[in-house]
């Protein structure tokens, strides 16, 4: 790799110092900063080195500065300060509108079953608390909580009660489904999805417009709301990933040095996904690190400690709201006692083989429908899809137990460690002490038959399972709708119930199995011998990490969900397993896959280039197409530098010396070349279409009644990133990923030769690996 310096210009210069002419001063439209110059379009990236620089030139004046007066020393401190208030002010916001969000949806989504008559913005829960009637045993069922049906009956026993209730919840769903897909149509299209593909791809430098707006967070907001509460499979985890960033985005407009710094806003985005996870799990550790793992680009140590900060308080917002009412950040908080046994391992990693091949298969089966979405009619019918899936959602949801209730409630359900009061169907053990059965009378006799399963258990078994097939079937379908959409919980759930459901059958196992060789030792009267809730907590790691290939942050997720070091071996063993499995059968994660589908312009770092190709095989022009377009440090008028803009749709141009002699001398950017020949014409008395435009520092010599020239050497790029035509493209593409370049030159001898954009980059690595090279979006 080479990096130009030209410096042939300025000894050029010098040939016309003899010569000046009365020709009035040129003007340097860069003198005073233009507006605009500096900026990107939409759909476009960002220059990370350029980016850095700037920086670092500000940087370096506000230093000088501070050492000449008071007044500068206090700007410098408070600019110093700046981000760490932008955190304070990220986290606050972020933990205050997660807050809201928890509590509205869980008021909704026990608005499809009921009402309390003390006050109608009682959740279920919250109505019963007040309640001197209610037991422990039934302590969802109170005379303050009325379902629609005895509202509208006034009686609370029936045979026709149960189609009312059932006909509610669906009205209710399909209202809820409705209202959010209309308001993300009508007001913010970019509201819906998960976010977190389209973050990762703007985190590694893209532009997406409006995509983190102040009308995506409020819409986004809302139909979270609305999404969550209609019951369809999708969680508020991933959506509020996407909310953070938009609160970060948004308050970056009052600090100068973020708003007019795109690679800034990016560490303030990068902490900003960390305060979403922080949030969404009550999880400030995981967050920081899931930041870190999955979605972020450039993740400076500076990042890291002030992802730390917000993260810390967003929690510590959310918990000064308890939205749960139980003083805990998640709804599914839990605490396991048993110690777990070394051959339990076995089962966990069983749960990782389970959650590897679910994920696998889930990215392979919501690509394909997405896929068909894309490409038929069913995409032009969004508002209808929802509709129908809800219907659907709704109809089969409603008769079983564990799909009525919502994702988190069902997780919570799942995660639960069974107590002697638990009035749950998964906690419903028997002793079965009149069975015929030898061996089952001598476990009853040893004090273990109290976890033997009764008829309760059973037919939360068959339930569950079913349960488990719904959920996969609609999570698949339901991901990538117009609505906001987030993976994470619906993925925990497929994992808990399967991870319940083994749990329960190692239980029953050991217990009638106690005085094997595996099973002895593992059972004591008075205790338990397995957990199943550990099961389940082990499943759900397992699948997440499948679809989402998440490993470090996800054991330390689900550590500081359930609050216990004594599992970090489990789930480790799960999530590895599950990594290994589901990268055996696909190399993406669900958020990759989605970024290829969608075309956008994402270099992904773990992917290897192994390809023997050299940077004269991906430049352009190739042979047959038509000449590099260039401009040249002098000779050209404005009238033909405005052809050359027009007729082509480049974002940049390379400047040379001459088309004879086509040595480098720079790079100038389409969008800066545009703005500044704008307020030339506006502002430079006398330009016109013949007058010259230079990008050399020296005044040529000119005639006097020539028209005066526009000078625009301050927007010229003097050190672009060069590389000759024998260099390997794995080091060009270890340079574009390394430092986030937009496009590098191809030169010989000094004689540029070409150009390799991140597009031709992105077509050449799809073209290696027989994809279409023609799918990306990148402008």
């Amino acid at each position: 790799m080479i990096l130009v310096v030209r410096t042939s210009h300025i000894i050029r210069c010098s040939v016309f110092t003899g010569v000046m002419s009365a020709h009035p001063k040129l003007m340097d439209l860069l003198d005073d900063t233009v507006p605009g110059i500096g900026t990107y379009e939409d759909f476009n990236t960002i220059d990370w080195v350029r980016e850095k620089s700037k920086d670092r030139d500000r940087h370096r004046e506000i230093t000088n500065k501070s050492k000449q007066s008071t007044v500068a020393l206090l700007f410098s401190i408070s600019d110093a300060f700046s981000g760490w208030l932008l955190m304070l002010f990220i986290g606050l916001m972020s933990g205050a509108l997660a807050g809201g969000i928890d509590i509205a949806a869980h008021w909704m989504t026990d608005l499809k079953e009921g009402v309390c008559l003390n006050g109608f913005w009682f959740n279920h829960e919250h109505c019963c608390w007040a309640s001197n009637e209610t037991t422990f045993q039934e302590r969802d069922k109170c005379p303050q909580w009325k379902s629609w049906a005895e509202l509208m009956v006034g009686v609370s026993e029936g045979p026709g009660l149960y189609v009312l209730n059932y006909f509610m919840y669906m009205c209710w769903a399909l209202l809820f489904a409705f209202l959010t897909v209309i308001l993300v149509r009508a007001f913010a299209p970019y509201a819906c999805g998960s976010g977190i593909p389209e973050i990762k791809t703007i985190l590694s430098g893209f532009i997406i417009r409006g995509y983190l707006g102040k009308w995506t967070l409020i819409i986004k907001t809302i139909t979270l709301v609305l999404a969550v509460s209609s019951g369809l499979s999708l969680g508020k985890e991933g959506p509020l990933v996407h909310v953070a960033c938009c609160c970060a985005n948004i308050l970056c407009h009052f600090f100068t040095k973020y708003r007019r710094n795109e690679a800034k806003r990016r560490e303030v985005l990068s902490a900003a996904s960390a305060v979403g996870v922080s949030v969404a799990f009550g999880a400030p550790i995981g967050g920081v690190l899931f930041s870190l793992e999955e979605v972020s680009y450039y993740f400076p140590l500076k990042t890291l400690w002030r992802s730390f900060f917000a993260a810390l308080v967003a929690a510590f917002t959310l918990r000064s709201i308890n939205p749960f009412g139980n003083s805990r950040l998640v709804l599914f908080y839990v605490e396991f006692h048993t110690p777990w046994h070394l051959l339990e391992l076995i089962p966990f990693v069983l749960l990782g083989i389970f959650g590897g091949l679910w994920g696998a298969f889930f990215i392979r089966a919501n690509i394909a429908w997405c896929r068909l979405r894309k490409n038929t009619c069913l995409g032009h019918y969004p508002v209808l899809e929802v509709v129908v899936v809800t219907l659907l959602t709704a109809f089969l949801a409603f008769p079983i137990e564990y799909t009525r209730m919502s994702s988190s409630e069902l997780i919570s359900e799942l995660f639960n460690d069974c107590g002697l009061l638990d009035s749950s169907k998964l906690c419903g053990y028997t002793s079965n002490s009149g069975s015929a059965s030898g061996s089952v009378n001598a476990t009853a006799a040893n004090g273990l038959g109290a976890r033997l399963a009764g008829p309760d258990l059973y037919t939360a078994m068959w339930q569950l399972a079913l349960a488990l097939l719904l959920k996969m079937i609609f999570t698949v379908v339901t991901f990538g709708m117009k609505v906001p959409s987030g993976l994470f919980i619906p993925s925990m759930a497929v994992g808990a119930i399967a991870g319940r459901l083994l749990g329960v059958c190692m239980e029953q196992l050991a217990i009638r199995h106690h005085e094997g060789d595996i099973f002895r030792g593992w059972c004591s009267p008075g205790a338990d011998c397995i957990t199943p809730g550990l099961y389940a907590m082990v499943g759900a790691a397992a699948c997440l990490g499948g679809v989402t290939r998440m490993t470090v942050s996800l054991v330390v997720i689900m550590f500081e969900l359930t609050g216990g070091l004594e599992y970090i071996v489990p789930l480790m063993a799960a999530a590895m397993t599950s990594k290994w499995v589901a990268d055996a059968l696909g190399r993406e994660s669900i958020y990759e896959a989605h970024i290829r589908l969608n075309g956008y312009p994402f270099l992904e770092a773990k992917e290897e280039f192994r390809h023997k190709t050299l940077a004269t095989d991906v430049m352009r022009p190739r042979r047959g197409d038509p000449l590099l377009s260039v401009l040249t440090e002098s000779g050209m008028t404005v009238e033909e530098v405005e052809r050359l803009i027009t007729d082509t749709t480049y974002s940049g141009f390379p400047v040379v010396i001459s088309q004879q002699s086509p040595r480098l001398v720079g790079f100038v950017l389409r969008r800066d070349l545009v703005i500044s020949l704008e307020n030339a014409r506006r502002n430079q008395e006398g330009v016109v279409s013949m007058s010259p435009i230079l990008f050399t520092e020296c005044d040529p010599p000119m005639s006097p009644s020539a028209p005066p020239a526009v000078k625009l050497h301050s927007i010229l790029d003097l050190s672009p990133f060069t590389v000759t035509v024998h260099t390997p493209m794995e080091i060009v593409v270890d340079i574009f990923r390394k430092l986030g370049l937009r496009q590098c030159l191809v030169i010989q001898n000094g004689r540029l030769l070409g150009i390799i954009t991140k597009k031709d980059i992105l077509k050449h690595m799809a073209q290696m690996a027989n994809r279409d090279p023609d799918s990306i979006l990148f402008n």
